[in-house]
């Protein structure tokens, strides 16, 4: 029932600053807890960042970098990334969970130059 599609990534230099954004059909609450995850070459998939109706959550090494938040009325969830790391590198899954069942974006590729 919920469709996710994510924005384009792109090609960012270490230091840059790129604006990831999720469109979700479907009816949306803003007590689902919308995310992204991302997916290094080799590495697991790991949580990036979620926000629920009042809190964010955020990976140690996004901290203080990223921004996630979300526009309830458009449906839309955002990942603002800044001071961009090589390692940053990945391809990036927005996600909700709607009673207990997560939906999956088809995933968008991030990649920063060294």
């Amino acid at each position: 029932q919920v469709h996710l599609v994510e924005s384009r990534g792109g090609l960012v230099q270490a230091g840059g600053s790129l604006r990831l954004s999720c469109a979700a059909s479907g009816t949306i609450f803003s007590f689902n807890v919308m995310g992204w995850y991302r997916q290094a070459p080799g590495k697991q998939r790991e949580l990036v960042a979620s926000i629920t109706a009042d809190r964010t959550n955020y990976a140690d090494s996004v901290k203080d970098r990223f921004t996630i938040s979300r526009d309830n009325a458009k449906n839309m969830v955002y990942l603002q990334m800044n001071s961009l790391k090589p390692e940053d590198t990945a391809v990036y899954y927005c996600t909700i969970n709607v009673l207990g069942v997560p939906y999956w974006g088809q995933g968008t590729q991030v990649t920063v130059s060294s």
